[in-house]
């Protein structure tokens, strides 16, 4: 069993020291620095080398968006380092952020659900592996703010468009979607702005589309 490097960012010492224990209780799981504002998480990730980084969403110095900004850089500049952020908000325009650019290696839950083990120590997983985990809570609320298609929409979609959604909603790229399926890559983008048009997905930027395309498909009850 590979084991998991967690940086932890938490100004809050209160829950730092609860969601500290809970890392330090997986067997796969090896807690290997914590911080307490954005400036001491980016020095710990340069020092450290972590898998995966688990940050509150506001923290010193300017109490906003710190965990936004850290996942924004991560992307950037260490793609391969998965991050799971942690928030009491419920605000659409958060996780939109957060999943900007794209949902790979991406997790966002609300602080009321850590108190479950099980929830935390799966995203912590599924982000190292490159997948992605939304709190069901936020999805509701983004598809409620954001989208005002319905579930039915994925009924138009084809057999192999539905299979494609599905493969992006693991955050995969186009390309990464064709090696899986084995088709070609314009197969795949065919398919992908077939899925965006049926979805009245046409007028945004791609990054966008993909998101939100995702977001339509975890939705439904039959797709995620």
């Amino acid at each position: 069993m590979a084991t998991i490097r967690v940086v932890l960012a938490e100004d809050n010492a209160l829950l730092r020291e609860g969601i500290s224990r809970i890392i330090d209780g997986e067997p796969d799981f090896e807690l290997v620095g914590r911080a307490a504002d954005l400036p001491q998480l980016l020095e710990l990730i340069e020092d450290a080398s972590p898998n995966v980084v688990v940050t509150d969403i506001r923290m010193p110095p300017t109490g906003t968006d710190e965990g936004i900004q850290a996942a924004s850089w991560l992307r950037e500049h260490k793609p391969e380092v998965g991050v799971v952020v942690l928030s009491q908000y419920k605000t659409p325009s958060y996780a939109l952020a957060l999943l900007e650019t794209g949902s790979a290696g991406r997790g966002y839950l609300l602080k009321e659900q850590v108190a479950g083990v099980d929830e935390l120590a799966q995203a912590i997983r599924t982000v190292a592996q490159g997948g992605s985990m939304i709190d069901p809570q936020i999805v509701d609320e983004l598809i409620e703010a954001k989208s005002s298609r319905r579930k039915s929409d994925l009924s138009w979609l084809t057999p192999r468009e539905s299979e494609i959604l599905g493969e992006m909603a693991k955050g995969k790229s186009n390309a990464a979607i064709a090696a899986s399926l084995q088709v070609s890559e314009r197969a795949v983008e065919k398919h992908t702005n077939s899925i965006f048009s049926k979805l009245g997905l046409t007028e945004e930027r791609e990054v966008n589309r993909r998101v939100k395309a995702v977001l339509v498909y975890l939705s439904d009850p039959g797709g995620g």
